[in-house]
């Protein structure tokens, strides 16, 4: 992999696995866009690392706290998160869904569901999901109310972002307003919720390497440079997005994600995008 592939793919990493526009999508389209070949196995935990880095470094207190919260010990100074002691356990039961669901469809995944019109198909559809829940959400709860159903609704949806083109932080957030959450609230659960996964599906991938041979001399410079790139990214995105959520709401991602869409199916009807 050159330099400028790296750096190139661990940032658009960093930005589109945050915010509600779909990383996979944007992942498969770049190399065609560039004539790049395939990043590989190694590249793509370098990714997942990254990411995974972000939310740790981020939400470091937020987690510290939990933990302490979930076991009866009083820790950290966020009245929100006080108010709901059990958010460790809820975050857990709402992280099952996905490693079920993962296991049960991950060939599915990885092959038939790569498929150009199924992820533009996918980004007009969650994106126009997410502008009926920006017009009817409620939007009245903080994270230290979320409830075993909200838990259990988002962590379903989370599931549905198997599908690429979904965007996990998309159908989590969405779910999470249409359960009465605020912007931020709907956020910051959503990221927390998405911690165990991409820590889970590191860890499957480090394991399907290790299996293969391990990483390839060749790869250890963009393996480091891309979970430093990608994690540095992904946390100033995750900054930037809950600073955003405060004071906006959802409907520019909304018209990207549909725009976005019609190109990518018109990709795949008219030119050689990859999958097809």
């Amino acid at each position: 992999m050159s330099l400028v592939q790296v750096v190139v793919l661990a940032i658009l990493q960093g930005f589109t696995e945050f915010l509600p526009i779909s990383s996979s999508a944007h992942l498969a389209l770049a190399p065609w866009l560039f004539g790049w070949p395939d990043q590989g196995l190694s590249f793509d935990i370098a990714l997942h690392v990254g990411t995974l880095a972000a939310v740790l470094l981020y939400f470091s207190r937020d987690w510290m706290q939990l933990i302490a919260l979930g076991f009866g010990f009083r820790h950290g100074s966020d009245e929100q998160l006080h108010q709901n002691r059990n958010l460790l356990w809820l975050l857990t039961i709402g992280s099952l869904p996905v490693g079920v669901i993962g296991l049960a469809v991950k060939d599915y995944a990885e092959t038939t569901w790569r498929n150009p019109l199924l992820i533009g198909t996918m980004l007009i559809s969650v994106g126009l999901l997410i502008a009926a829940a920006e017009r009817i959400a409620r939007r009245r709860k903080h994270i230290g109310q979320v409830t075993l159903a909200d838990s259990l609704v988002i962590g379903f949806a989370q599931a549905l972002a198997l599908v690429p083109g979904t965007s996990r932080s998309g159908i989590t957030i969405t779910a999470g307003l249409l359960r009465g959450l605020d912007h931020h609230a709907a956020a910051r659960f959503s990221f927390l919720l998405s911690t165990p996964a991409i820590a889970a599906a590191a860890a499957k991938d480090f394991y399907d390497l290790w299996k293969g041979g391990g990483i390839p001399p060749s790869m250890y410079v963009p393996f480091v440079m891309g979970i430093v790139v990608s994690g540095i990214t992904g946390a100033l995105v995750i900054r930037f997005f809950l600073a955003y959520l405060r004071t906006r709401g959802l409907m520019f991602f909304v018209y990207y994600r549909v725009i976005f869409g019609i190109i990518v199916i018109a990709l795949a009807i008219f030119f050689r995008y990859p999958g097809r």
